[in-house]
């Protein structure tokens, strides 16, 4: 059975899941065209202020569909090529969404699983969940940017040793190196991470985009053009209402 993508909207925040327990939340062209669209959407309503991407059952995403690939590769290679840019659209649509997009990770994220949890600005994982890079165990290179985010957050021999490897990281390891935000009891990841959104739905809007497009130019641009990026966005989000009401409320030592 295809996995498929269940929305339900909590308060501010969307909530996304990936369903196919029978095949670990396994990916598919079907979830990379629906989880494009579904962001554009909520991309464009100022009602949705955050959005958390989960699995259902007990793991997070097993990554692609071997079976699928192994089809593919023997028979219609060009479209596989297609399906591995569908998956980096989706990708890049979780990178520069305004929105903060948080990962609930519980059980396996493994392969094309790992790479689209590290895409979302925060993983908030269980301590029994388990991080593979898995690639290399079926004589693959990663796919879904798992290479462009491990060698930004690790050294390069930490990425390469554990992409040569395909082993298994847990939740703590993650989170000493960075690359998990909180690390909480297993079964809590979704409402931890849904807890989290709604504490970020209190930063305007403008604020949380600001801050997280200047995250994402900041290594790549040098330090005069991101001190200029800076004042633009400083001088929009200063003249907003949110930021008068909240300088007020400041000055006033009352909760904005």
């Amino acid at each position: 059975m295809t996995t498929e993508l269940l929305t339900e909207r909590i308060d501010q925040t969307l909530l996304i899941t990936l369903s196919g327990p029978a095949t670990r939340n396994a990916l598919s062209p079907q979830v990379y065209a629906a989880g494009v669209e579904l962001l554009n959407v909520s991309d464009a309503d100022p009602g949705v202020r955050a959005v958390v991407l989960t699995g259902s059952g007990e793991h997070f995403c097993g990554g692609g569909d071997l079976q699928r690939l192994s089809h593919l590769r023997v028979h219609d290679p060009a479209q596989q090529a297609r399906h591995v840019e569908d998956f980096h659209r989706w990708v890049e649509a979780l990178r520069t969404s305004p929105k903060p997009v948080i990962a609930a990770v519980e059980g396996v994220a493994a392969g094309g699983g790992l790479s689209l949890a590290l895409a979302c600005d925060l993983v908030v994982a269980s301590d029994s969940a388990r991080f593979v890079s898995a690639y290399s165990r079926v004589g693959l290179s990663p796919d879904g940017g798992g290479s462009w985010h491990l060698t930004r957050q690790l050294s390069r021999g930490q990425a390469l040793a554990w992409l040569w490897s395909g082993d298994e990281r847990s939740a703590h390891q993650l989170q000493q190196a960075g690359l998990v935000h909180e690390v909480v009891p297993s079964g809590t990841a979704r409402s931890a991470a849904l807890a989290l959104a709604k504490r970020l739905a209190q930063v305007p809007q403008g604020v949380l985009a600001s801050m997280k497009e200047l995250v994402n130019d900041a290594p790549h641009q040098p330090l005069g053009a991101q001190l200029q990026q800076e004042q633009h966005h400083f001088m929009d989000n200063l003249l907003s209402l949110e930021a008068g009401h909240a300088i007020q409320a400041f000055l006033q030592r009352k909760k904005p």
